[in-house]
């Protein structure tokens, strides 16, 4: 019989983890009913996105992914759904750029599915047709805000310069 010893070794990769999802609030508003039923279904969509992180205390961080589908139908708005679905996650390890990473991209890829299934049960509720939100490539979406940034502060210093 061997015994083993529990030495406690390092731990050099990032730990993460779901502690909880749910829907922070949920907004849905039909401002031209019962006009915009009598009219020729033919909808034209808006989607806004909007992610935002907050440490609630070490290694701990809520996400929340703010999505707003408005939804026009002749140029008058049928209806428009806003979720606000978050999630608490636990990331210990993580250096900084792979936590920005982490908060601003795998998070919110995490929440979408929820926000879009909120999304479309609110709209089916509202009588209207099913809305289905297409999947949304939330790293290449990232990719391109860290290129904006660069791009914005490559100006500020180009024009600091001169």
């Amino acid at each position: 019989m061997t015994e083993q010893t529990n030495t406690e070794q390092p731990n050099d990769e990032a730990q993460f983890m779901i502690q909880r999802i749910y829907v922070k609030d949920l907004s849905y508003e039909t401002p031209n009913t019962p006009a915009v039923f009598q009219q020729q279904w033919e909808p034209e969509l808006n989607l806004d996105l909007n992610t935002t992180s907050t440490q609630l205390e070490n290694g701990v961080f809520e996400v929340v992914l703010t999505v707003t589908a408005t939804v026009a139908n002749n140029k008058t708005t049928a209806f428009l759904v806003e979720v606000k679905q978050a999630g608490i996650f636990t990331i210990q390890g993580a250096a900084t750029n792979q936590l920005e990473h982490l908060l601003n991209s795998f998070c919110p890829s995490i929440l979408f599915p929820y926000a879009r299934e909120a999304i479309s049960s609110q709209v089916i509720r509202g009588s209207f047709p099913q809305l289905v939100l297409a999947p949304i490539n939330f790293d290449a979406l990232y990719m391109q805000q860290l290129q904006e940034k660069k791009n914005a502060a490559g100006i500020k210093e180009e024009q600091a310069s001169h």
